[in-house]
């Protein structure tokens, strides 16, 4: 089983997936190169939709729950067998539990402050949000204070075209939500985006990131 560092540092956010399509969507990402997708929990159903997902586990895919503000929802995430909490906020309690259920802990933080009370309480990756509102600049100056090479992601409003800035602020990847999924958009669109999207991540990083 790969861990979070041995994938290609690339989310695909799923807001408003359903469990009747959680199985094709997820295909057609996974078939675009994405090895971590991710449910949010405002989605409906979506602990059913994350154990669908599950079957993606045999192609290395790690799957994981957004949106996670509770820490009782990391426990129900955990019951699906997803390994993954992403949350949109630097909730120590939610952080700690993750941990103590052995799964990983992917909090969101805006400013310094927050990023070392998620670092301190365990976080294994820090999630940038709302991109939107954190320029590069800002990205590459909290990255001074943070410990080297800790994983970085930039969440909000970022798509093929808006990565590279980014990336010369050194961030480690990008979480991907309304430019790649979107409820109700047709599969052959979000395949078509998928793959574009990821091949604009992979000549970024300089790398094979198969």
């Amino acid at each position: 089983m790969r861990t979070f560092l041995e994938v290609p540092p690339l989310v695909a956010v799923l807001r408003g997936v359903t469990p009747n399509a959680v199985g094709a969507v997820g295909a057609a990402i996974a078939d675009a190169g994405f090895r971590i997708i991710e449910v949010t929990m405002n989605s409906p159903a979506p602990l059913e939709s994350l154990r669908i997902l599950g079957a993606l586990e045999r192609q290395g895919v790690i799957v994981g729950a957004g949106t996670v503000t509770k820490p009782e929802e990391v426990d129900a995430v955990a019951a699906t067998g997803a390994r993954l909490i992403v949350s949109p906020n630097a909730n120590e309690a939610v952080i700690r539990q993750t941990k103590s259920r052995g799964l990983i802990s992917l909090p969101g933080c805006f400013t310094p402050t927050e990023a070392f009370a998620a670092l301190e309480a365990g976080a294994d990756g820090l999630k940038l949000f709302p991109g939107e509102l954190l320029s590069a600049k800002a990205v590459r100056a909290m990255k001074v204070v943070l410990p080297e090479h800790f994983p970085l992601f930039v969440v909000g409003g970022i798509g093929a075209d808006n990565m590279e800035e980014y990336a010369a602020a050194g961030v480690t990847g990008f979480g991907v939500g309304s430019a790649l999924f979107r409820a109700g958009k047709p599969i052959a669109a979000i395949r078509r985006d998928a793959e574009t999207i990821f091949r604009r991540f992979v000549s970024l990083s300089g790398g094979d990131q198969a």
